[in-house]
């Protein structure tokens, strides 16, 4: 693998172009995050057969801009069993380095500014992709913060689930990049970008695209993995105590991560801002000057408009069955992914041909898939041989099933019942006009079937 001290050659530019395509990520960031909440507004509302925002700014474009301002100039509470530097210093935490990743992206090809020819990318490193999942790992300490700092229960769990979720999802993501450096050859985007002209590596390494999709969508704390904020069982998890500008900054944090893994998952599996190939095969100009950066302005909505599908579709997972996916299901199906990579790299640098590996790898696949249906049948033959005991309250179980039994109410399991409640005779007595009472029984008992009173001749009021 090579890494290249200056990949694409950043270290012509000189400082006042470099300090201008700075603040022009910048404002590209703040202007998508401001574009994908009110698009997500748009589309979930025409998921759901509503219109969503339409009264500030044309087709509501700038409802967005509105509610950052309101949030900015809204009272700004910190509870007093916080510990005050680190409570403020958290949305900062959490906010810059999604900011800092942006660094390393490249939005587009050569192009000319101000007379200088120079990259749509701020600047690039050997280890570029190294250093965005270092930078995303740091990120995570801002919700951490957030919710130790807030002195209460909710938040303190809430950033303990993101803690978890992010090593459980980071280990899938970083075993899906290792695919594309063993094709590639490198660990810098610029060059990553460049050695998909032909083919992408969506097509070339399908596994490890829909892994990094998958973990993606974890590590962003987004629906349906938005675990750390579920307002079922957290409130509002990490940042249930704040408020006002500290709010909009974890708003904003969010918004802007999902910008960033999905030009990273453009930059590595998409092209990056290279023309889709049926529009390269009928147009040489498309993958030259600014035209780069609308394709990779597309590519990225298409992953934006993925998050939002996917939010106002699929219901919020269980945090077991969640934990479940990512070490029992993507880090085993990545390893494995991993080893059959390598060893059709393996063997095609040792010149074997490219069909012969692709027919013996599949050949493999099969006999292992045999194999686990025979096991499969010979267990379920042994589970029919052995059955266990029905569980308590289940049909056929010899002892009903007592929800107080370990000394505290618990729910049923799946096939237990309830028994049944026992229902008393409640009689209500109501006053007449002329000052008598009549007694009518709620359990559907007529007045002259109902029981009398203890004392006839008591008035029940």
């Amino acid at each position: 693998m090579q890494l290249a001290a200056d990949p694409v050659g950043f270290a012509s530019d000189p400082w006042w172009l470099i300090l201008f395509k700075a603040v022009l990520v910048f404002a590209f960031c703040v202007v998508m995050t401001l574009f994908a909440i009110w698009w997500e507004r748009k589309v979930v509302a025409w998921m759901q057969m509503r219109i969503g925002p339409k009264h500030v700014g044309p087709q509501g474009l700038l409802q967005s801009l509105a509610d950052g301002v309101k949030l900015a100039f809204k009272e700004d509470i910190i509870v007093k069993a916080a510990d005050k530097p680190v409570y403020i210093l958290a949305p900062v935490v959490a906010m810059v380095p999604a900011f800092m990743a942006f660094a390393v992206i490249p939005m587009g090809g050569e192009v000319s500014m101000f007379g200088h020819q120079t990259h749509l990318q701020l600047t690039d490193l050997p280890v570029g992709v190294l250093y965005i999942l270092a930078t995303a790992s740091v990120g995570i300490y801002g919700i951490v913060l957030a919710g130790w700092s807030s002195g209460s229960t909710y938040p303190l769990l809430g950033s303990l689930r993101s803690t978890a979720q992010m090593i459980s999802y980071e280990v899938a993501m970083g075993l899906s990049f290792a695919g594309v450096f063993l094709y590639s050859g490198s660990m810098s985007t610029s060059e990553i970008v460049q050695s998909q002209h032909q083919t992408w590596y969506a097509v070339l390494l399908p596994v490890s695209f829909v892994i990094y999709v998958i973990a993606m969508i974890g590590e962003t704390n987004r629906a349906p993995f938005d675990l750390p904020e579920a307002e079922g069982e957290l409130v509002g998890g990490f940042h249930t105590e704040y408020s006002s500008l500290k709010f909009a900054l974890f708003f904003l944090a969010e918004y802007v991560n999902m910008v960033v893994v999905s030009s990273l998952a453009t930059t590595l599996f998409l092209g990056g801002y290279h023309a889709p190939p049926p529009i390269t095969a009928v147009w040489e100009g498309a993958n030259s000057g600014w035209w780069t950066l609308l394709w990779y302005f597309l590519k990225v909505q298409l992953f934006l408009f993925l998050f939002i599908w996917l939010r106002g579709t699929l219901p919020r997972l269980r945090y077991d069955q969640f934990m479940r996916l990512g070490w029992k299901v993507l880090i085993p199906t990545s390893l494995v992914w991993l080893m059959l990579v390598a060893t059709v790299r393996a063997l095609k640098n040792e010149g074997y041909d490219y069909r012969n590996i692709v027919l013996g790898i599949a050949g493999a696949i099969i006999v292992l898939l045999v194999l686990s249906v025979l096991w499969d049948m010979v267990r379920g033959a042994d589970d029919d041989e052995e059955k266990p005991e029905p569980l308590p309250g289940t049909p056929g179980a010899a002892v009903p099933f007592d929800p107080m039994a370990g000394g505290f109410p618990v729910p049923p399991l799946p096939g237990q019942e309830l028994p049944p409640v026992p229902r008393r005779n409640i009689r209500r007595a109501t006053v007449s006009v002329g000052g008598g009472s009549s007694e009518s029984p709620d359990d559907g008992q007529s007045p002259a079937s109902a029981p009398s009173p203890a004392n006839p001749t008591d008035k029940e009021v």
